[in-house]
């Protein structure tokens, strides 16, 4: 525990300034987090590289972040699901709860979302940060704290197949790491088949069919 909320903030295009906060304290249904592990997103390196993606701009300081684990440090009113000590993930966005898309259980596409590191919501690359309790999820002790920030990417991943209907035996190209080498080669180490470096579109799409054999089952992008 540090009596210090030093937090990585995000002044605009390419001014990242390391800054001691306030530490937030829980509200009801909310519990405070030391924070232990965040993931760095693509989007996080185009917020500090472009100061904005697409329409999305960082007009007031911004704290980095948003695929975190950490240590529970304080329980506020109304939080049963949760104690100081908990180890846990954090789903960083939070929506409103009440309009139509989230009591259908599509509160992903809430117009209402609060997202950590989304301007203009603060993240999580700090020493404290509090969060909803119900968006904060326990690990089991055979998962570290790096594995526990690792949850929300790998979440997507798993959405992005149930969309797809991924299935046993499936020919799957996955499309957006083909137009930088480095990310192919860490693909090949990880267990990708084939890898194919994009560049004239024909030939591209000859080489791909050419490696799987025909046309893939599924493909993501």
């Amino acid at each position: 525990m540090a009596d210090r909320n030093l937090s990585l903030v995000l002044y605009g295009k390419q001014d990242l300034q390391l800054k001691d906060r306030p530490i937030p304290e829980p509200g009801l249904g909310e519990v405070q987090i030391c924070i232990h592990d965040v993931g760095i997103c693509g989007s996080d390196v185009s917020y500090w590289q472009n100061g904005c993606i697409g329409d999305s701009v960082v007009r007031t300081p911004m704290v980095m972040g948003h695929e975190p684990s950490g240590v529970v440090s304080k329980v506020g009113n109304g939080v049963e699901s949760l104690k100081v000590g908990d180890r846990v993930a954090i789903k960083p966005g939070v929506p409103c709860r009440t309009c139509g898309l989230c009591k259908t259980g599509r509160y992903n596409l809430c117009g209402k979302m609060k997202y950590c590191a989304t301007p203009p919501d603060h993240g999580t690359l700090s020493r404290y940060f509090v969060h909803a309790a119900d968006f904060c999820f326990k690990l089991p002790d055979n998962v570290s704290m790096e594995e526990g920030a690792m949850l929300q990417p790998l979440a997507v991943a798993v959405h992005a197949c149930n969309r797809v209907n991924v299935y046993l035996g499936a020919t799957v190209l996955v499309c957006g790491a083909d137009i930088n080498e480095d990310r192919l080669k860490y693909a090949k180490r990880v267990g990708t088949d084939h890898i194919v470096l994009a560049g004239d579109p024909q030939q591209t799409a000859r080489t791909i069919q050419d490696s799987l054999g025909g046309a893939a089952d599924v493909t993501i992008e």
